[in-house]
C-alpha cells in the first residue's frame, strides 16, 4: 500500500458527510413513489399501478399524503448513508492493506466484502426508522399515527424495542446483496465506460463529462439492485405493516405462505425506476 492509497479520518469524515446528505436528501425526495411502492407490496391489489396509486392517495389525502413518513426516512436513511458510505471506505483501506501486493488480483473481492460489512452496520442504524416510516405509509387510516413521534411511542409501547428491529433480518437481505451490487457495478460500470467509450485518460475529460458517466453508471448499477433485493424489500415491507409478537422467521414464513413466489416481485416497476434515481443521484 503506497502513500497515496492511505486516507485519514477527515476523508472518512467527508465521505459519512457526504453519505449522510445523499443518502437522506434523495430518499426524502422520492417518498412519494415510496409510499406507492410500499403500499403496493403490502396491500397488494390496493392500486392498479404506479398511477393510480398517485391519483388515489391525491383524491383521498391531498398532498400532504405524498409526504408521509419523510421524518423517519430523513432520519433513517441519513443515518444509514453516514454508516454505508463512511465505512465502505474504511474497509477499503482495511482490506487492501490486508491484500498487499495481490490488491489488483482481489479488487472486486474487496469490494463485495467492503460493502458488505459497512451495509451491516448502516442497517442497524437505519432498522428502527424503517420499521416507522413503513408502519406509518401502509397502515390504514386511522390505525397509526401520521407523525413520527407519536408513531415512534407507539411502537414502543405496543411492541418494544422488537417492535423496531424485528425487520432487521429481511433488511439484510435486502440491503446486504443490493450494496454489494450497488458498488461492484458501480465500479466495474464505470471501468467499462472509460475503457469502450470515453477512451481518453479519465483526466482529459471535463467535470460535465465525468457527473454524465457517474449518471449514467449510477443508474444501470441500480436496475441491478432492484432485481436482487426485490423480494426481501417486498417481505421488509409486510413484516413491519404487521403487530405480532412470533419470532421474525415464523412471520416470514407465514407471509410467504399468504402470497407466494409471485407476491414477492409486487411492485418491481416502481422499485426499479426509484432505486435507479436513487443511485445515480
Amino acid at each position: 500500500m503506497t502513500g497515496s492509497d492511505v486516507h485519514d479520518m477527515s476523508y472518512y469524515q467527508k465521505c459519512m458527510i457526504g453519505g449522510i446528505l445523499s443518502c437522506g436528501i434523495t430518499h426524502t425526495i422520492v417518498c412519494p413513489l415510496d409510499i406507492v411502492k410500499c403500499r403496493m407490496q403490502a396491500s397488494p391489489g390496493l392500486y392498479s399501478g404506479v398511477g393510480d396509486g398517485f391519483r388515489q392517495i391525491k383524491a383521498q389525502e391531498g398532498m400532504k399524503g405524498f409526504t408521509l413518513g419523510w421524518a423517519p426516512t430523513l432520519l433513517g436513511y441519513s443515518a444509514q448513508g453516514f454508516g454505508k458510505f463512511g465505512f465502505y471506505e474504511i474497509f477499503k483501506d482495511v482490506y487492501r492493506w490486508a491484500a498487499g501486493d495481490n490488491v489488483a488480483k482481489y479488487q472486486t473481492l474487496g469490494f463485495a466484502v467492503s460493502s458488505a460489512c459497512a451495509e451491516v452496520i448502516a442497517d442497524c442504524l437505519l432498522c428502527p426508522m424503517e420499521a416507522l416510516k413503513v408502519k406509518m405509509q401502509t397502515s390504514a387510516k386511522g390505525e397509526f399515527p401520521t407523525t413520527a413521534m407519536a408513531g415512534f411511542r407507539q411502537i414502543q409501547a405496543t411492541e418494544g424495542n422488537n417492535g423496531f428491529y424485528k425487520g432487521l433480518s429481511p433488511l439484510w437481505a435486502r440491503q446486504v446483496p443490493y450494496t454489494i451490487v450497488k458498488f461492484v457495478a458501480f465500479e466495474k460500470i464505470v471501468a467499462q465506460f472509460y475503457k469502450s467509450v470515453f477512451t481518453k485518460p479519465k483526466s482529459e475529460y471535463s467535470k460535465g463529462t465525468q457527473l454524465m458517466v457517474t449518471f449514467m453508471s449510477g443508474y444501470i448499477a441500480g436496475v441491478f439492485c432492484a432485481f436482487v433485493s426485490h423480494p426481501a424489500d417486498t417481505m421488509v415491507s409486510i413484516l413491519n405493516k404487521r403487530k405480532s409478537d412470533a419470532g421474525t422467521m415464523s412471520q416470514v414464513k407465514e407471509i410467504y405462505g399468504e402470497i407466494g413466489f409471485n407476491g414477492l416481485w409486487k411492485g418491481l416497476g416502481t422499485r426499479i425506476f426509484m432505486v435507479g434515481t436513487l443511485t445515480c443521484m
